[in-house]
């Protein structure tokens, strides 16, 4: 090689290297920022995931107590992970009685009435319940709400104190 041809090529691998690093780098970045988004998207699906199953528990501790002799909106503590701490707070507003209509026959869920209950003096009533849950240490921000329906059938005079 002759002197002038040594002398046009010094420093070109090192641009070109250079260019490839940076280009390296940009598509690592470019990893490392849809590893963590899609990270960060699985996260706040298990938190909703989560509140829901918190909600759907605290509506069933509110349909198995007798919530239809005094309706009262309530906070319920959640404890999934059952290691002894509060994980969601639901509140549960007031059940709302949404309709009302007598059972002219007893129903196969109906059949073991006490005998002050005759298939003619009972209602059906059908219940809204609205849960909205909270993360109780606010970690991921979980925020949702439930709204379930119940049937509960009620004697006459239990009908006309909770039902309009």
């Amino acid at each position: 090689m002759s002197p002038q041809n040594v002398r046009s090529q010094r420093g070109a691998a090192l641009v070109v290297g250079l260019i490839m690093l940076v280009l390296i780098t940009l598509m690592l970045v470019t990893a490392l920022n849809l590893g963590t988004t899609n990270f960060r998207a699985m996260t706040n699906m298990q938190f909703r995931s989560e509140a829901i199953a918190a909600a759907n528990e605290a509506i069933e501790q509110v349909i198995s107590t007798p919530f239809t002799a005094a309706p009262v909106a309530e906070t319920i503590n959640i404890d999934l992970d059952n290691d002894a701490d509060t994980d969601y707070m639901v509140q549960i507003a007031v059940p709302q009685c949404v309709y009302a209509a007598q059972a002219f026959s007893a129903l196969p869920s109906s059949l073991g009435l006490p005998p002050t209950m005759t298939a003619s003096s009972t209602w059906n009533t059908v219940w809204d319940l609205d849960a909205s849950v909270a993360s109780a240490d606010n970690v991921g921000g979980a925020a949702v709400r439930v709204r379930s329906g119940v049937r509960v059938l009620l004697s006459a005079a239990e009908k006309d104190a909770v039902c309009p």
